[in-house]
């Protein structure tokens, strides 16, 4: 007998053959990274530019707001379609596709799952459409995993709160237009002592601090977010007061898929990169694709892809049917986020010197993957979330 279930063969229910929908979703997706996203790469990414004309446009297909429903203007589509719409942006650029991801998956799930119907009618059609963009803030600079140890406080004021604090690598920091944070409100280690809040970029009390000068997604904005005496009523409570760690945790769950598919798109595109570039390019009078060594290589890469594909689509399947996410989750982001650095790094590999120089993408994918092993829990506290599940 198992002394646990399987995390990879339990709960499967899903079909891999996609619907005509997703197939018409994931090529729209792969059309729009091709022709407004492929030409600027590398401008953007020189300049640490954050294209917010961009996501506008992406706003206006529906990219914005994939999960939510029709009712607050938004695709009303499920995690497979989720999954191929950062997959196929990430494929082109690691940055585009984390700043999607982010905005999703993040501050509009959060208002989605854990809004009064005030809040979600104020905010996600605003967000779907990518007229706001917005950023959700739980990391501190002294409380990156040890989130707990919080220092940003919200303390009671009549019918208002007042926020003090920063918040640092937030995705969107500066150019959002709304920010979910999460504030201590209680006692310091007291899970039930933290409360979600959404704040407007108008708020007197909400600054932007230092933009960070990134080793790689660097078309993504990542920037401080101060609050100083940031004065919000009650009806900027995300939920109820106290349940906001809870709460960041639940939207974690979520978020790690969101991680796995940047990965995963991260890795498809080093990879077919480098299917294109082995075949064209030649050495003792023929192809180097032909040459065991890297012919072995691919075979690696398309392994681990595939491979990272099926846990991804595993946990975006519980997810759509509402059931526990947690372990599966933190397995996709963990083996799809490790895979992104070891493709990426193959692919420098198989370029050799070409592979080490801006003029061909792989050097980027190489860059943006490492982040994939950061954001949203380490890998080593994906390592710490699965061992406590299957220890159960």
């Amino acid at each position: 007998m198992a002394l646990i279930d399987s995390p990879i063969t339990s709960n499967i229910g899903f079909n891999l053959e996609q619907t005509e929908e997703q197939k018409f979703i994931k090529q729209a997706a792969r059309d729009f990274a091709d022709q407004h996203i492929r030409p600027h790469v590398m401008e953007w990414d020189e300049s640490q530019e954050f294209p917010v004309h961009v996501f506008k446009k992406m706003g206006e297909l529906g990219f914005m707001g994939v999960l939510v429903p029709e009712e607050y203007g938004g695709s009303g589509l499920g995690y497979f379609e989720y999954v191929d719409v950062i997959v196929e942006i990430a494929k082109v650029c690691g940055s585009i596709g984390l700043s999607v991801a982010a905005h999703n998956s993040l501050c509009t799930n959060h208002i989605l799952m854990f809004g009064n119907e005030t809040q979600k009618q104020k905010y996600l059609p605003k967000l779907a459409t990518a007229e706001f963009i917005g950023a959700w803030a739980l990391t501190e600079p002294n409380t990156g995993s040890d989130a707990m140890r919080m220092k940003c406080v919200a303390k009671k004021d009549g019918n208002e709160w007042v926020l003090n604090g920063t918040k640092c690598w937030i995705t969107h920091g500066k150019s959002s237009d709304c920010v979910v944070v999460i504030a201590r409100t209680g006692e310091l280690l007291d899970s039930r002592g933290m409360t979600a809040f959404v704040v407007d970029r108008n708020n007197p009390g909400l600054k932007a601090g230092k933009k960070e000068n990134k080793l790689g997604m660097r078309a993504s904005e990542t920037a401080e977010v101060i609050f100083e005496d940031c004065r919000v009523s009650e009806d900027a409570v995300l939920g109820n007061v106290g349940d906001g760690f809870i709460q960041a945790m639940k939207i974690l769950d979520g978020g790690r898929i969101s991680i796995a598919a940047l990965g995963l798109g991260i890795g498809e595109g080093a990879y077919e990169a480098s299917v294109k570039y082995a075949k064209e390019r030649e050495q003792f009078g023929k192809p180097i694709a032909r040459f065991q060594a890297i012919a072995f290589k691919l075979a690696d890469m398309a392994t681990k892809i595939q491979a990272g594909r099926l846990l991804t689509m595993q946990a975006a399947d519980l997810k759509n049917r509402g059931e526990k996410v947690t372990r599966e989750s933190a397995i996709a982001k963990y083996y799809t986020s490790e895979a992104s650095v070891e493709i990426s790094t193959d692919a420098i590999q198989i370029f050799g010197g070409y592979g080490y120089t801006k003029e061909f993408p792989v050097e980027k994918h190489y860059r943006d993957s490492k982040l994939c092993t950061i954001g949203e829990g380490t890998s080593e506290i994906q390592k710490l979330v699965i061992s406590r599940e299957i220890l159960k």
